[in-house]
């Protein structure tokens, strides 16, 4: 009992009451002392709590400031790894790019060929004209003579025009390896795709010797020059022809009673918008897959001969950002697969 209450219990003891009034005073000390006690096994209870509770929440502290020192150092990390990502991702993408500038290298090196022939060949029938005509003027065969300057004249404009056409296969080429600016210019389309579809194929004989394919152009003649940045939009067409000829060639290699293979480029003419497709006649693309194929760094092609990024950047960054066109795909399996580019006409 608390000492005070048992002083007044002492007291009580001898003080002169009856021993009814002594036992309902005690009774009331008693009853009192007992709420004293509860009240400071509470109030000890509750000190205890109070240290409990500040030792927790101190530990709490230290441990959220180990988190946010954690997670600090987490987003930096994830800030580094971001930036070699994406320095990872330029190197792809230029990696992908020289790619497509090997594969038409030596679609160059044919193309060029043929006009330079022309031009060696008429120079040098050109030349012993010139020598006729020198003849036929020391004879004062003046008829003659005008007629074989017409003829060299006539060779003179073959050879203009061939070294024109050489002149575009360099400037396109030189077009297509450089770091594109990002500026519009008023392009040829039928010409672009005429070009790199033969390039595309030429490139792709001169890696392997038994390829093999036929390739057809449907152009519009009613498309007029059109806005666009001409280095990706080829680099785009570059993309869609190399898979559309790996695709007739891989089903060429499967099939032996292939009627193909065989790439078709067309274009049309849709009032405010120009249309280009690239049609094979390969295999299709697997309904499975299909939902796939846009996406970056998913490819079909076995490794080493494909990054899976040439129809992730020819639909988002090209096409559906650089120019605000579409690209969509129609396929069958078993029969081919036709991609078709929308572009706005501005």
């Amino acid at each position: 009992m608390h000492q005070s209450l048992q002083n007044i219990m002492n007291l009580i003891e001898q003080s002169a009451l009856s021993e009814d009034q002594k036992k309902c005073i005690t009774d009331w000390v008693k009853d009192i002392d007992k709420a004293i006690m509860i009240t400071e096994f509470k109030l000890d209870r509750t000190e205890k709590v109070k240290r409990t509770t500040a030792i927790l929440l101190e530990e709490t502290i230290q441990e959220l400031e180990l988190k946010r020192k954690a997670v600090e150092e987490s987003n930096e990390a994830l800030q580094k790894s971001l930036e070699e990502l994406k320095a990872t991702q330029q190197q792809l993408i230029q990696s992908e790019k020289m790619a497509s500038l090997g594969e038409l290298t030596a679609g160059i090196a044919h193309e060029i060929q043929n006009p330079l022939n022309f031009v060696n060949n008429f120079s040098e029938v050109s030349g012993e004209l010139l020598d006729e005509m020198k003849s036929e003027l020391a004879a004062d065969n003046k008829p003659s003579a005008i007629d074989i300057a017409n003829d060299v004249k006539q060779n003179l404009e073959k050879i203009i025009h061939h070294g024109r056409r050489a002149d575009a296969i360099v400037k396109g080429m030189l077009q297509h390896s450089r770091t594109s600016t990002g500026q519009k210019e008023f392009t040829d389309i039928n010409a672009l795709c005429d070009e790199y579809l033969r390039l595309a194929y030429h490139g792709l004989r001169a890696k392997d010797k038994s390829f093999n394919a036929k390739f057809e152009t449907d152009l519009d003649p009613t498309i007029d020059k059109i806005n666009v940045i001409p280095q990706d939009i080829g680099r785009v067409l570059v993309n869609l022809i190399n898979n559309a000829f790996y695709a007739v060639n891989e089903k060429r290699q499967r099939v032996d009673d292939y009627d193909g293979p065989t790439v078709v480029v067309s274009t049309k003419n849709l009032g405010r918008k120009v249309e280009i497709r690239v049609k094979d006649d390969g295999s299709g693309i697997p309904q499975r897959i299909l939902d796939k194929i846009f996406q970056p760094f998913f490819t079909t092609k076995p490794t080493g001969q494909g990054t899976g990024l040439g129809l992730s950047l020819s639909y988002d960054d090209i096409i559906t950002k650089g120019h605000g066109g579409e690209l969509r795909v129609e396929t069958k399996e078993g029969e081919g697969s036709e991609f078709i580019i929308q572009i706005p006409i501005t």
